[in-house]
């Protein structure tokens, strides 16, 4: 039967425990780690949420306390009290190494079966098994540590967000579905049959809706939710720390995002980042790196060699060039020696599995360099095709050639992150750096028309207004994003609070203005009353946890995470509801087909 912890108050967590407490009483509560029998001593590993303290039970210890000490089992759950000591055999590998408790009281508060796996760090069971069993999964030093580690991060982030004179707003979870760019998660309302609440995205409308109100400044530690496939860094539910500002232009909101980053990462991690962030206009970013979230750990950029080969004997490269395309490479230096020809291979089968159409390669192993193509180019033309790509002996040069530059600089942005993991290339550190001044529009080749970048409520430059109708090619918006190692970290714009210009976009983008009315009317009639020029971002609070812990996915930073599927193998959600439930709510389930 279970013993009740009457009379018993903690006198500090098992983890807290040092040298100069020997002496104190001590009152502890926690799980049993581990029970070692060592006939007239018994020691017991006891574990809570700060870690791991010794428990000793010996000669002096009452036979009745000493007896029960036996019978402890792993992830029993105990109270004890006793006296803190110097342990004779000290313990470096653990913080409390130095002390144990000698005790005089020991209660079996809870009895536990034997836990499906081992509660270990870095714990080698299936993680299907671990996620079935969550709660015991997070008990687990390493999550726990994780958990207790967002917990501190969120904490820094409310005092900054205060101390700057932003307010905490709550906004609703049950609102209206508007198109954002992922699939909305829809509740049906019982009171008003046919018709659904969308769980939110983000609080964008809201957010903006509090600026008209004249808060000036919000903050939100948001949950939205998107139902789109899941990925190591994506979760169907997530945490955005969602902020706007009144009366402010690009530069300053990223002066706001780049002190608090500065605050968060010295307080939290004892990191100091650089006084001003770097920043690449997204052209740029795409040139030299193929992405708009690059990796700036390590350089291996993106070479542009259709002058030097736009002429040669090889029709691949020649018919790019001719069609209005790019010839690009990645220079992999030194990586000769260890990328043989089978490896090569892989990465030719890699790019095609994206959507390239190939991969011609150099191989400079010998004094004359091997190549998938050499046989077409003249000695010269390859010595043109090397000096345009900065290459050595040593080196391995890939190329992809197309029509269309996007395709190029895509494929060639992923390979280089291939290559970087192929290649064990070091990255280390903390790379933030922004994206800015992002195309407000981007032609959709399904369509064959121009599509938004971004959500419609974005400002674009000032100078790019007068190409809204005749050159959408040629309009940028005051958009930026934040990237963290190749993460997008965060994203924000400078909003549209003009009434004309909102219509106009509408209209850009081929909403009437029945359809804007219908979907943004309490938006466009907010923005009638006084709308104060304003801006901001989200960032995502789960994807800056998991980089700064150096996580491996939002499943490690994240309490109750959702597996790839978008179920909760713990509870066993989504299920099936009561049919009384559906008859309430007016929905009938149609067949699926097979």
């Amino acid at each position: 039967m279970s013993e009740s912890i009457k009379g018993m108050r903690r006198t500090a967590y098992c983890g807290e425990f040092r040298e100069e407490h020997a002496g104190q009483e001590a009152v502890v509560f926690g799980w049993v780690q581990r029970q070692r029998d060592l006939g007239q001593l018994i020691f017991v590993d006891l574990r809570d949420r700060t870690g791991i303290v010794q428990l000793a039970f010996d000669q002096d210890t009452d036979r009745e306390v000493f007896e029960k000490a036996f019978t402890l089992r792993s992830e029993y759950v105990v109270a004890a009290r006793g006296v803190v000591r110097v342990r004779s055999s000290r313990n470096a590998e653990i913080p409390t190494g130095d002390v144990e408790i000698a005790v005089e009281e020991l209660r079996i508060l809870n009895k536990a079966e034997t836990p499906p796996f081992e509660i270990v760090e870095n714990c080698a069971t299936a993680e299907a098994t671990r996620l079935k069993y969550r709660y015991l999964d997070l008990r687990r030093p390493d999550l726990m540590r994780n958990l207790l580690m967002r917990h501190r991060i969120t904490k820094v982030i409310r005092d900054f967000f205060d101390k700057n004179g932003f307010i905490e707003l709550e906004t609703p979870m049950l609102i209206k579905s508007t198109p954002e760019g992922a699939r909305d998660f829809l509740v049906p309302s019982r009171l008003h049959p046919g018709e659904f609440y969308a769980l939110p995205q983000s609080p964008q409308l809201y957010k903006q809706l509090s600026m008209v109100a004249g808060f000036d400044r919000y903050v939100q530690l948001a949950r939205c939710f998107r139902d789109e496939d899941l990925r190591a860094d994506r979760q169907p539910e997530f945490t955005q720390i969602d902020l706007e500002m009144s009366f402010v232009d690009v530069e300053d909101v990223l002066a706001m995002g780049e002190d608090f980053m500065r605050t968060l990462f010295k307080e939290v991690l004892d990191v100091d980042l650089p006084a001003a962030l770097p920043r690449l206009k997204y052209n740029d970013a795409m040139e030299r790196y193929g992405s708009d979230k690059p990796d700036t750990r390590f350089g291996m950029e993106i070479i542009d060699l259709t002058d030097a080969v736009k002429d040669c004997g090889f029709g691949v490269f020649a018919s790019a060039a001719q069609g209005g395309g790019t010839i690009r490479c990645l220079t992999a230096k030194g990586a000769a020696a260890t990328m043989s020809r089978k490896e090569i291979d892989k990465l030719t089968e890699f790019v095609r599995g994206i959507g390239a159409k190939g991969l011609a390669w150099v191989r400079w192993v010998e004094e004359a360099p091997a190549s998938s193509f050499g046989k077409f180019l003249t000695e010269d033309e390859m010595q043109a095709l090397l000096t345009a790509a900065g290459a050595e002996q040593g080196d391995v040069v890939l190329i992809v050639a197309d029509t269309v530059k996007k395709h190029v600089l895509t494929t060639l942005g992923a390979l280089r992150l291939e290559l970087a993991n192929k290649l064990n290339i070091p990255r280390e550190g903390f790379n933030l750096l922004w994206i800015t001044e992002f195309p407000f529009f981007e032609w959709d080749e399904e369509s064959e028309t121009w599509v938004a970048m971004h959500h419609p409520f974005t400002s674009p430059l000032d100078e790019c207004v007068q190409y809204l109708d005749t050159a959408p090619e040629k309009v940028y918006a005051k958009a930026y994003d934040l990237v963290l190692n190749g993460i997008e970290l965060a994203s924000g714009s400078i909003r549209i609070t003009d009434p004309d210009l909102q219509n106009h976009m509408f209209s850009a983008l081929g909403l009437s203005q029945e359809e804007a009315q219908q979907k943004f009317g309490f938006l466009l009639d907010a923005f009638r009353y006084g709308a104060p020029p304003h801006g901001g971002m989200g960032i995502g609070l789960d994807r800056l946890v998991m980089q700064m812990l150096g996580a491996a996915t939002l499943r490690d930073v994240i309490a109750y995470p959702k597996v790839q599927n978008m179920t909760e193998p713990m509870t066993d959600c989504p299920s099936a509801v009561d049919d009384q439930q559906l008859i309430d709510l007016g929905i009938g389930i149609l067949p699926q087909e097979n």
